[in-house]
């Protein structure tokens, strides 16, 4: 091996790139004056990509692997220098490494919250938020529709983006789902792969792709929240006359750890609380009359009647129609009644409602199906 031999294998360029920031997107070898040794090796580490740009034109990626930079490597870039077999000067040219890897528990939420139409509460907004994960999937795509000449370029870069693309479809799926708020959810997993799917063209515009998307959580309004608390509140105390007197003696309770509380005022109030309940526990222990229920009795006694509470009215159902694959409502069993007299709801309209297994025909529904048999009397004698 002669002197110039050895010189010449010390000094071939070994281009490479260990990324240790877990942000970078798009990392461009730096090089002074951009010039790249002719037979440098080229090291290309598992999700990686290495684009070379030769006078603003991308012209090679190079996928994982080890490459010595000669002609029979880089035909592109050796069409557009016209290079002969016997090329062996430095030629000028960047490289940039794509991390292909990817880019996942990046946070998405939305800013404003979304109004949309719930079947059973009506007008609702909501809030979402939850996780995606990005990738690249066209390095050459992705250096010419966003990175440009940007020499490090980071997922916050890009990631304010993304979301709003995000928002956008979620906002858009999840007011045309028509699926109730109490059962989103239930819904959650198929609502992530749908709202990704919707968002696959867009990115792909931009040589990216989304794998994974998460919604974690859907939330109400306060207000709303504090409403429904109240409501399943009721649901669990079941008999409102047992209720209040639960809460009587709760509030008797609070009243006496606070004795500084209230001053005479709350000792009046608790002596009012107790004769209230005291006298309730007397009316359930007295019979009809007002004799209590343990005493001889010297005749039959009347039936004993007790104050029942009045039931709460019936929540009115509210449908939806189905026609040419489409869907009109809500409706109420009163607008349903004109829509057969004037023609436009018939036997065969598909109608659902909450808590009915999917959709059914009017005329296999029983509270539809009277609709139809319900016929005027004839008309008066002239």
């Amino acid at each position: 091996m002669g002197i110039l031999d050895f010189l010449t294998g010390e000094f071939i360029d070994v281009i490479h790139w260990v990324d240790d920031t877990q942000d970078t997107l798009v990392w461009r070898f730096e090089r002074h004056g951009h010039e790249i040794k002719y037979g440098a090796k080229l090291t290309v580490r598992e999700g990686q990509a290495a684009v070379f740009v030769h006078e603003g034109v991308i012209a090679d990626v190079f996928t994982p692997g080890l490459y010595l930079l000669e002609t029979n490597n880089m035909p592109i870039l050796t069409t557009l220098q016209n290079w002969d077999h016997g090329f062996r000067s430095p030629f000028k040219s960047e490289i940039y490494f794509v991390n292909t890897t990817r880019f996942s528990d990046l946070k998405w939420g939305t800013k404003n919250p979304i109004i949309l139409r719930d079947p059973e509460f009506g007008p609702m907004r909501i809030r979402a938020y939850g996780t995606y994960t990005i990738k690249v999937t066209d390095p050459a795509l992705f250096m010419r529709e966003i990175v440009g000449t940007d020499g490090e370029f980071t997922m916050d870069e890009i990631s304010f983006q993304i979301r709003n693309i995000i928002v956008q479809e979620f906002s858009r799926v999840i007011a045309q789902s028509g699926i109730p708020v109490l059962d989103m959810a239930a819904n959650t997993g198929d609502l992530g792969k749908l709202v990704a799917f919707e968002i696959a063209g867009t990115l792909a515009q931009y040589g990216l792709t989304m794998p994974e998307l998460y919604i974690e959580n859907i939330s109400l309004p306060p207000a709303v929240e504090e409403a429904l608390d109240k409501r399943s509140s009721m649901g669990i105390a079941g008999d409102l006359g047992r209720f209040t007197q639960y809460s009587t003696a709760e509030a008797i309770t609070a009243a006496a750890r606070n004795p500084s509380g209230g001053g005479a005022l709350g000792a009046g109030l608790g002596a009012g609380m107790g004769m209230a309940m005291a006298g309730q526990i007397a009316q359930q222990q007295a019979g009809p009359w007002g004799a209590p229920m343990s005493a001889p009795a010297q005749a039959p006694a009347a039936p004993q009647t007790q104050a029942l509470t009045p039931p709460k009215p019936p929540v009115e159902k509210v449908w939806h129609i189905a026609e040419s694959g489409e869907t009109r409502g809500p409706f109420s069993r009163a607008d349903l009644g004109r829509m057969a007299a004037d023609g436009s709801l018939s036997r065969d309209t598909y109608a659902w409602t909450s808590g009915q297994d999917g959709w059914m025909r009017a005329e296999d529904v029983a509270e539809l199906a009277q609709l139809f048999t319900v016929l005027p009397p004839p008309p008066p004698e002239s």
